[in-house]
């Protein structure tokens, strides 16, 4: 009897390129896009507005390109809309019009999607071009590093960006649920939807180096950072993305109710209600329970407000269980009003939130650092803040607290959100004091603690050969190579065995990375030097070296 065989069919991959103005550089990214190993793909190419582009497409003779060719300039979300509108893939991803794709990062992103159906979105690293630009469109490369290289951390994408958009790919279902791009935003509009779709699914990090994006030395014609030159609106944009709460469900966050006490409506409330969107980041909805008369004279620019009317003789306890009987939080922050907030703090109610969410203990509360006794305040878990009400209902909300016998407690500061990132910045701090030793057990810690075992490790190589521990060096970094090479580890290997005054083998390293950042790319003949103003030593190869040592 003959076996039935369903040859499993490649899904159809929808790649989205908008343009406006850049057709010198067009080219390179179509060619790049048409040159994957991938093949079953539809590229949607949206001029939007500006310099037409036919003399570019004329050279081009593929099916699988739809060109929307208007000269109306909409923007960049509009644009993108329009595109998607037309899309058929199960997958999209993106490309700008000045950035390139290497062959392999269809194939890498959609085989990472289709193994591990559990994520809806994956992404890989690209290399940062640095590029001093010049007369007739052309780029002259000065250098190429790998600056981010981050598994994903869903607190962090609440606060930054760490997910290049044309880095990433995510199914085309989800954005029935995040929605489309906000055309009201004029910059961060790719963050904005990163940031909407981590609702909704967790992100798988690629660490490998499928792509390149040019960054401009100097002066930049990229929209973006032209629109963020005008500070106002720069902020009002990230202030809105960061309190934007897309549709429910949502699968993968635990919303958060925060409820302002105080008893009346003054400007220590609306500065309350003003430090709270402006220092922090976690999406939240903001309850204030006030008798009517006291709510009509509220009013703030702050989003997410709910008015609570309460009557006029209730008491704080009341408040809050006015709001419990009305709030949707799976954590609820009780903060009373006038609490000081530092300046630079970015994380006032989320470095009591954190740890609550990281923690499986149950019957615990975190206070709000800035609180004291005689003005307290905590984060807790819905369920049991309802309970100690249920129970002490006679009692304030601290007294219910220690009756139902529930751990409360200020954080740690190693408790706080952005651990990683602080580590980071201290392992910094030593090696620019010389304390390389130090810093690789930095590096070596933030691996078994944070993952990002990648990029650590390549840290970790780098301190121990600045500090002369030359075999754990290159223990750690020939492994790396034999798996994951790059630029910036094959120059620490090949300086490593310059060292040792191997020359050949610093002589054939030099070469391999010098041919990835020759790769597909001509660079002008001229300058070819790398400053350190933007690149660290340990995360750019530097062609000016490598120059000395392969002629």
């Amino acid at each position: 009897m003959r076996k039935n065989r369903t040859k499993k069919t490649n899904p159809l991959v929808t790649v989205l390129l908008p343009t406006y103005n850049r057709a010198e550089s067009l080219s390179t990214a179509i060619d790049s896009i048409l040159a994957q190993s991938y093949s079953q793909f539809e590229l949607i190419i949206i001029r939007d507005g500006g310099q037409p582009i036919a003399s570019v497409m004329r050279n081009y003779d593929d099916s699988r390109i739809c060109l929307i060719d208007r000269d109306e300039n909409r923007g960049k979300a509009a644009s993108l809309n329009e595109a998607l509108n037309r899309a058929k893939g199960k997958y999209i991803c993106y490309l700008d019009d000045d950035d390139r794709w290497y062959p392999n990062h269809i194939s890498t992103l959609t085989q990472a999607l289709e193994e591990h159906p559990e994520y809806g979105l994956a992404y890989s690293d690209l290399y940062k071009v640095h590029y001093r630009p010049l007369s007739g469109g052309r780029r002259q490369i000065l250098a190429k590093n790998v600056e981010i290289s981050r598994d994903f951390d869903r607190m962090l994408s609440f606060q930054f960006n760490h997910v290049l958009h044309v880095s990433l790919m995510h199914r085309r279902d989800l954005l029935d649920q995040a929605g489309p791009y906000n055309e009201n935003l004029r910059v961060l509009i790719d963050w904005d939807l990163t940031r909407r779709l981590c609702f909704y699914t967790d992100f798988l990090h690629i660490p490998s180096v499928t792509g390149e994006y040019y960054a401009a030395v100097g002066e930049s014609d990229r929209i973006s950072v032209q629109q963020r030159k005008d500070t106002g609106k720069y902020l009002h944009n990230l202030l809105t993305i960061r309190s934007t709460r897309p549709p429910k469900p949502w699968p993968c966050v635990g919303d958060l109710s925060v409820v302002v006490l105080h008893d009346c409506c003054d400007e220590v409330l609306t500065k309350s209600l003003a430090d709270l969107w402006t220092h922090g980041h976690y999406p939240c909805q903001v309850y204030v329970p006030l008798p009517p008369l006291e709510l009509d004279k509220l009013k703030t620019i702050v989003p997410n407000i709910v008015k609570v009317p309460v009557s006029e003789t209730a008491t704080n306890e009341q408040k809050m269980d006015a709001v419990l009987a009305s709030s949707e939080g799976d954590y609820l922050a009780l903060v009373p009003a006038g609490l000081p907030v530092a300046q630079d703090e970015v994380s006032f109610l989320e470095r009591s939130l954190y740890p609550l969410i990281q923690n499986n203990e149950t019957n615990v509360a975190y206070e709000i650092i800035e609180t004291d006794p005689n003005r307290w305040g905590a984060v807790f878990r819905r369920k049991d803040l309802i309970r100690i009400r249920q129970e002490y209902p006679g009692c304030s909300i601290r007294e219910s607290a220690l009756a139902a016998d529930m751990t409360t407690r200020k954080p740690d500061f190693k408790d706080y959100p952005f651990q990683f990132d602080n580590f980071l910045t201290a392992a910094g701090q030593l090696q620019r004091q010389g304390r390389w030793s130090d810093a690789a057990d930095v590096y070596q810690m933030m691996a078994e603690r944070h993952d990002n075992v990648l990029w650590m490790r390549t840290l970790r190589a780098n301190a121990l050969f600045q500090a002369g521990h030359l075999h754990d060096a290159e223990t750690i970094i020939r492994d790396l190579n034999q798996t994951h090479p790059t630029a910036a580890r094959l120059m620490i290997e090949a300086r490593l065995y310059r060292k040792k005054e191997n020359w050949l083998d610093a002589i054939r390293l030099y070469r391999q990375a010098k041919a990835i950042l020759d790769k597909d790319i001509s660079p002008i003949q001229g300058d070819k030097t790398t400053s350190d103003d933007y690149c660290s030593e340990c995360e750019t190869a530097t062609e000016q070296e490598m120059i000395e040592w392969t002629n």
